[in-house]
């Protein structure tokens, strides 16, 4: 299982590295549609086995343009056709929010309810599972469009939340495995110890510091930046643990070998990816 593991990593990695450092913004944007996707089917199948049947269309619908409203907020807004003329008709200008999109799933949930064949005693839980589908999973996994799109740090500023997460988590494996004893939430995830947890904060403090130098960012800065990092990544990835549970399921698939499914491999990444930008935004750029 660790060398299928790493022979996926090893595969992988150069691969997103590529994208990331080569490739535009709407390319990032593009392949986090998919990976969303991916990990929101898998998300959809987890509430199945407890009887949570969701609305996948339309909730996966909805996280791809909440994607290509994070990337227009990246090019500066959206700007309405003619905006001069907007202005001078009083007219207000469409700006960049997902606060639309959010409104947008809304209605449209409203929309499927009323369509639905379903048996009303599901109508709860179809409603939970959907905004839970995009609230947590879809939302802040489209702060990696954010990261990559924000100015000229952009790719430097994603490739170090990619490269802290992965650091971080090998970090927390193998020296869990080896020296873990301590056990930090037994009844979520029964393999994780807090030896393993402070390997992945060192680990993370490590890259930190060697992206402040590539940066040129202040090494105190970077170092929380990587210290919030490391540990919204493993507080992600104990609630994905509490997903598998509550399905009584080990993995949310089979889709990477040696990883499980495109959950398991991005769970850190989705708390990790907000935090990150919001600590860059308020405390490091001063916006």
């Amino acid at each position: 299982m660790t060398w299928t593991r790493v022979l996926t990593a090893v595969v992988l990695i150069p691969i997103v590295v590529g994208i990331v450092w080569w490739g535009s913004t709407a390319l990032v944007a593009a392949l986090t549609g998919l990976v969303t996707v991916l990990a929101l089917l898998e998300f959809f199948a987890l509430g199945e086995k407890i009887g949570m049947r969701g609305y996948r269309v339309w909730t996966c619908f909805c996280a791809l343009a909440m994607l290509l409203w994070q990337w227009i907020a990246t090019r500066g807004g959206f700007l309405a056709v003619g905006s001069q003329e907007a202005v001078r008709f009083g007219i207000p200008t469409l700006t960049a929010s997902v606060e639309v999109v959010l409104i947008v799933f809304i209605l449209g949930m409203a929309v499927c309810l009323l369509q639905t064949h379903r048996p009303l005693s599901e109508t709860l839980h179809s409603l939970g599972i959907s905004a839970a589908g995009l609230i947590f999973v879809a939302f802040p996994l489209s702060y990696l469009v954010r990261l990559h799109g924000f100015e000229d740090k952009g790719p430097k500023l994603l490739l170090f939340l990619l490269v802290l997460v992965w650091v971080g988590d090998t970090a927390g494996y193998f020296v869990g495995r080896v020296m873990g004893r301590h056990l930090m939430a037994p009844q979520l995830s029964p393999k994780k110890t807090w030896e393993g947890a402070a390997a992945n904060v060192i680990g993370s403090l490590v890259v930190g510091a060697v992206f402040a130098r590539w940066m040129a960012v202040p090494l105190p800065a970077m170092l929380g930046a990587a210290a919030a990092g490391s540990v919204a990544g493993q507080v992600g990835d104990l609630l994905e643990s509490a997903y598998k549970r509550s399905a009584g399921a080990k993995d949310s698939g089979m889709l990477l070998p040696g990883h499980g499914g495109m959950l398991d491999r991005i769970d850190a990444l989705i708390l990790a990816a907000p935090v990150v930008w919001y600590y860059w935004v308020f405390l490091l750029s001063g916006r």
